[in-house]
């Protein structure tokens, strides 16, 4: 054992020691926090949702855990929450669903499709469950059961009715040398509701309902009118701009939340040439601010080794950048999506399985 003798330390050796002392309990407590929401990952890797929220919820009852940690046990427990929802049918569910779409579909047809892997499941807690859009995503991988539905489908139009708006914005942005072109106003009317009974009586439920930015091609945006009254409203330069309600819940009734508004937006075209494009410095800021790594945009060894063999001998950053929107654009799957919040790596995620919705693509 031994003593400290404050008055033979100086100041600064002493303010040396306190953050030392400081920082062991920090890291203690991160790598304490850690462990339990590793082990609880693992557990839900392995189907044990059970035991990974009793571990989650254990930590956040033993009141050993300081507020600012709360924050991320919480989000892990919601998380297991969230991927139960988004898988909740079961093998005869998914089949019911299908027979009622497909002509002639057999047990065993269906069974060799889940073996193929055609279809997202998860085992939780000893049982088998698939994506609830796993009907309409066996459609958008799998187009040539087109011919098979019960229902045929009308001939769409809209892919190239999209052509011609593109050549028309082509041929203005050329015309009017600017890249911004044919402003067209959008008036816009959403609605959010809130089951009723989904919050107990007087609790306070709270929307954030997302509305346009402002950026170069778009502008405008005006509030007509709101149900209720809203609490605030985000900057228009705001990257995730929305409006934020707070409405006390009413037993059994509904809970909405509805905005109308406008705002203007322009078709974008610019008049790329790749003997054009100039060097560039990769660690200036406007330039890092988009090459950089983010929590869902994770240079892994994967991803790396992808964009190399997509890219080849190529220099030209623009003609780099096409390669690899035109690969993406000819091997990726349109899927509608679990929760983004559910999903560790969504770049990563959406590379390895081969599909994703457009937000997982543009990641």
């Amino acid at each position: 054992m031994f003593s400290l003798r404050w008055p033979l330390w100086n100041p600064d050796m002493k303010r040396i020691l306190v953050l030392i002392l400081l920082a062991a309990g920090l890291a203690g407590r991160l790598l304490a926090q850690n462990i339990i929401v590793n082990e609880a990952s693992q557990l839900e890797l392995n189907g044990n949702f059970t035991q990974a929220r009793a571990l989650l919820q254990a930590a956040i009852d033993s009141g050993k855990t300081p507020r600012a940690d709360l924050k991320s046990l919480k989000f892990e427990l919601d998380r297991l929450q969230r991927i139960r929802e988004d898988y909740s049918l079961t093998r005869n569910d998914l089949f019911d669903q299908l027979n009622g779409m497909i002509k002639d579909l057999t047990r065993d047809e269906f069974n060799k499709w889940v073996s193929e892997g055609r279809f997202d499941r998860r085992t939780i807690d000893g049982k088998e469950f698939f994506f609830n859009s796993s009907p309409n995503n066996l459609f958008f991988r799998h187009r040539e059961l087109d011919a098979r539905r019960s229902e045929p489908q009308e001939p769409k139009r809209l892919p190239s009715e999209r052509l011609e708006v593109v050549h028309a914005i082509k041929k203005a942005a050329l015309a009017e040398k600017t890249p911004y072109v044919l402003p067209m106003t959008f008036q816009v009317t959403m609605t959010v509701t809130a089951d009723a009974d989904a919050a107990p009586a007087g609790q306070t439920i709270r929307a954030w309902l997302p509305i346009p930015r402002t950026y170069p091609f778009q502008y405008g945006f005006k509030l007509h009118s709101s149900s209720p009254a809203p609490k605030s409203i985000d900057a228009e330069d705001s990257s995730i701009r929305s409006i934020y309600f707070e409405e006390p819940a009413q037993a059994g009734k509904e809970t909405e939340f509805k905005i109308d508004y406008e705002f203007t937006t322009r078709g974008v075209y610019f008049d790329l040439h790749p003997d054009k494009i100039k060097p560039y410095d990769a660690n200036d800021d406007a330039v890092k601010k988009f090459t950089s790594e983010a929590p869902h945009v994770v240079f892994t060894p994967e991803i790396k080794a992808l964009s190399a063999k997509i890219v080849g001998n190529e220099t030209n950053p623009m003609l780099k950048a096409k390669k690899i929107y035109d690969w993406l654009s000819d091997n990726l799957l349109y899927s509608y999506a679990t929760e983004y919040s559910t999903i560790r790596n969504i770049s990563d995620y959406c590379r390895s399985h081969g599909y994703g919705d457009c937000g997982q693509q543009a990641l």
